[in-house]
């Protein structure tokens, strides 16, 4: 197993909201040991693919990651991790690190896709700390009053509270 990169934060997917402002749906990553915040624009199919999953809904028939993940079985590989490498013109990019009986590879790829596939195989999520910085990540432990609002409501929302997505 390789060692994750010293500067990566190890997040989890808190859930989904859509932005009022633009209808889009949003990916909320959580740092596991703050109260850090990561928000990431996706797209719609993208967050009806993770949503189904948080919801543990079935598809009738395998949807592309589902799909993906029995490819990687069927060929020995698992993944090892997903990191979100980089952010460059409002545009975050990530990587899937794969390892199999002879090698490992790493994968580039869009974060919702990293993100879905993760979820379906219980890998870890990570990302870059530079990337946190960049991305003005909300820390709602240096926020008064409004934002301690917000705090509460984030940690106690559960899934309804955060939208679902009906396709």
């Amino acid at each position: 197993m390789v060692a994750p990169p010293e500067d990566a934060v190890r997040m989890e997917v808190k859930g989904l909201l859509v932005d009022p402002t633009s209808n889009l749906p949003i990916v909320l990553l959580r740092d596991r040991e703050s109260d850090l915040f990561l928000p990431i624009w996706i797209g719609v199919f993208e967050a009806n693919a993770i949503a189904i999953h948080i919801e543990g809904v079935e598809a009738p028939r395998p949807m592309t990651h589902d799909l993906l993940r029995t490819v990687l079985r069927e060929l020995n590989a698992r993944v090892e991790r997903v990191v979100i490498t980089d952010l460059r013109d409002s545009t975050f990019y990530a990587e899937i690190h794969l390892i199999t009986a002879t090698r490992q590879l790493t994968v580039d790829s869009r974060p919702s896709d990293a993100l879905a596939l993760a979820l379906r195989v219980d890998a870890p999520i990570l990302v870059a700390r530079s990337v946190l910085e960049r991305a003005q990540a909300i820390d709602l432990t240096e926020r008064l009053s409004q934002d301690e609002r917000l705090k509460k409501w984030l940690e106690d929302a559960d899934p309804d509270d955060l939208g679902k997505y009906e396709m």
